[in-house]
């Protein structure tokens, strides 16, 4: 680590040409990659990333660059080269790095570095090998292992210096069913910030056989018919609409710009009564969690939206100044090449009241979107347009036939109002979230719940 005066004379470097704020985000990083596919093992790399960003503001106006010389005179450069960027008055200032503790929330009984390939192997063949037995329609198995450790510390102008650990492991799985010319896929995946004991507890058999069966599920399932009606969607991933079509939209990097959905909303009612959604970067070894955000603040628990009230949004550092707010612990960035901003963590739907079977029951006519999948958000609108990659009919409080094919449309600040029912099965599940600070792990998440009615795109005809 550099030492508290040579990090204080590149500080005041960043400093000399009326910057108001300075920071150094120093990073190292280990990262494996293990792929199984058609049963040999297709990918297998190793990666280290080592450097250091530093970043200057003046009021809102930013300038940001990175380096893998991370020796004094290395920074110094980088910090002398970023300052001429502005030509203000200089500032008098005067601070003290202080080092802060970091209490660990996100314990790792079993680092990367004590597995083998060989063991990391036995995993990935544990999960191909019951996924492809499944069933003779299965074309294609792939499966992934990515472990990530990730060291930095981040040491500012405001006298800051702290350092924090994150240790990332996932493990994907992706089918493909084909059959007279048509394919299908499902995938799914396992994942958390700790370490190799997070499948000490999983049945990875049943993960693989559960992803198996969706896919040839939908192989076998009609094409959905287009249509307005009642959408049941289910927990874990299908967290993915309140994430794309909302959480990015209350995200400061859209809403300072004014160019948000819900820019200027604060106190107004954006949603039905039953929702309550947090962003909570605090859940211990949840895989979008962290002990510190990658501006050094501790990370908290944010409620975004209160009984259907818009309570908050996701503020960093610099957009903080601009919507003159606090900052809410929300800014990350993918490494040291990237300028922090504010991204959610952990974001998801509270448990409601009724239970998975009644939503059921009560919904005589709709559809039941078991597995979400990718989708287009505009966060100016809130337009979006989400593919179900695991759909089924509900016919008098039943659910029965397969379909395929469908997708959801329709606006995130207009769904939210319209959601009348929400269960107490709330689970999460995994992404990688892309946006202007890079790829980042987080979790979305929601009970099932039901929306009242809804645009279902679809290809199938009337029966």
């Amino acid at each position: 680590m550099i030492k508290k005066e040579d990090a204080k004379k590149v500080l005041l470097a960043c400093l000399e040409t009326g910057g108001d704020f300075a920071e150094i985000f120093l990073e190292n990083t280990i990262q494996n990659d293990l792929e199984l596919s058609s049963g040999t093992i297709s990918k297998s790399n190793t990666s280290h990333i080592y450097g250091a960003g530093i970043r200057i503001l003046h009021e809102d106006q930013e300038v940001y660059g990175y380096t893998n010389d991370i020796t004094t005179e290395g920074l110094l450069k980088l910090a002398h080269a970023l300052s001429k960027s502005f030509d203000y008055e200089k500032l008098d200032f005067n601070f003290n790095l202080v080092e802060e503790k970091v209490e660990n929330n996100h314990p790792v009984s079993i680092k990367a570095t004590e597995i083998t390939n060989d063991d990391k192997v036995k995993y990935l063949d544990e999960v191909y090998n019951e996924a492809k037995q499944y069933h003779d329609d299965i074309s294609q198995v792939i499966a992934t292992l990515w472990d990530h450790n990730q060291q930095v510390t981040i040491i500012n102008s405001d006298g800051k210096m702290i350092s924090d650990t994150r240790s990332h492991i996932r493990i994907g799985l992706r089918v493909i069913a084909s059959k007279d010319g048509v394919m299908q896929s499902a995938s799914d995946s396992i994942a958390g910030n700790q370490g190799f004991e997070l499948f000490l507890n999983r049945d990875l058999k049943l993960f693989a056989k559960n992803v198996a069966e969706s896919a040839i599920n939908m192989l076998n399932a009609e094409e959905m018919e287009g249509q307005m009606m009642p959408v049941v969607i289910h927990n874990a991933f299908g967290g993915v609409i309140l994430h794309e079509a909302c959480g990015h939209a209350l995200e400061a990097t859209s809403v300072a710009k004014g160019i948000s959905v819900f820019s200027g909303k604060l106190g107004e009612k954006i949603a039905s009564d039953l929702v309550t959604a947090v962003d909570d970067g605090t859940i211990s070894n949840a895989w979008g969690s962290a002990n510190i955000d990658d501006e050094g603040t501790k990370t908290k628990k944010n409620v975004l939206i209160e009984n259907g009230i818009l309570k908050s949004y996701l503020v960093d550092k610099r957009n903080a100044r601009t919507m003159k707010c606090d900052i809410t612990a929300s800014s990350r960035r993918q490494s040291y090449r990237y300028s922090p901003t504010s991204r959610m963590t952990n974001t998801f739907i509270v448990n409601g009241k009724q239970t998975f079977d009644e939503i059921i029951a009560n919904t005589k006519y709709g559809l039941f979107a078991k597995k979400m999948g990718g989708g287009s958000v505009n966060t100016a609108t809130g337009e979006f347009n989400f593919a179900v990659n695991e759909g089924y009919m509900i016919e008098d409080g039943k659910i029965t036939r397969p379909v395929r094919g469908a997708t959801l449309v329709g606006n995130g600040a207009h769904i939210l109002k319209k959601v009348d029912m929400v269960g107490n099965n709330l689970m999460r599940g995994h992404g990688v979230c892309g946006s202007a600070s890079g790829m980042i792990p987080a979790d979305v998440g929601q009970p099932t719940i039901r929306v009242s009615s809804m645009t279902v795109g679809g290809r199938g005809g009337k029966k």
